[in-house]
């Protein structure tokens, strides 16, 4: 695997993977694993450290981020170009030799299980390249003080939507709308899942 097509380990990463206990680096795994193979919209860190947490496991949002970055990226690009289980575990290798074998048995069992649907599911998400939504959330406020706006006392709605970019991470985006916007944004809704039916 070229170094610039297989994102390079920094001896952190493998130190942060190899002091997890394996059940918790395989629950860690599954999650990605679910992502790529189409079960899931993304790789939601709240829940992966909710779940470590719950597992007396401690790790700050960085820690969390590059793993979970490692790992989805790893199981990607052995997706896309049809590494084997023996293969992928030859590179991890070759990048570090700080590897806990524990950890490296993990990877290779479960890539030897989901490693052909991700293959798969590499094969269609290549063709598309776009966000997708996750959830939607609104609720309506109002206005009593501000310093930019001069009708005070109104009624708007904040729009709050989570988005899983084509990496996997999910990402929070919020907005305001007045009602009379949020009204046409509803229409639009009802028109697309009119047509959406006919399909």
């Amino acid at each position: 695997m070229p170094a610039a097509e297989f994102m390079f380990v920094s001896n952190k990463v493998v130190d942060i993977i190899s002091r997890l206990p394996t059940d918790a680096f395989s629950e860690m795994c599954l999650h990605i694993l679910g992502y790529l193979c189409g079960h899931s919209t993304g790789v939601d860190s709240a829940v992966l450290s909710n779940e470590l947490s719950n597992a007396g496991i401690t790790l700050n949002h960085e820690e969390l981020q590059s793993l979970t970055r490692y790992v989805l990226l790893t199981f990607r690009y052995a997706g896309k170009n049809s590494v084997s289980a023996d293969g992928l575990i030859s590179k991890l290798e070759e990048e570090s030799s700080r590897w806990a074998k524990p950890c490296l048995q993990v990877i290779h069992k479960l890539w030897s299980e989901h490693g052909a649907e991700v293959q798969l599911q590499q094969k269609a998400k290549g063709m598309l390249s776009i966000d997708q939504l996750v959830d939607m959330q609104w609720k309506l406020g109002m206005a009593v003080s501000s310093d930019s706006c001069r009708s005070l006392n109104s009624p708007y709605v904040m729009v709050m939507l989570k988005v899983a970019d084509p990496s996997g991470q999910i990402c929070q985006k919020s907005f305001e709308m007045t009602v009379q916007q949020f009204q046409n944004l509803h229409s639009h809704f009802k028109d697309v899942a009119a047509v959406m039916e006919t399909v």
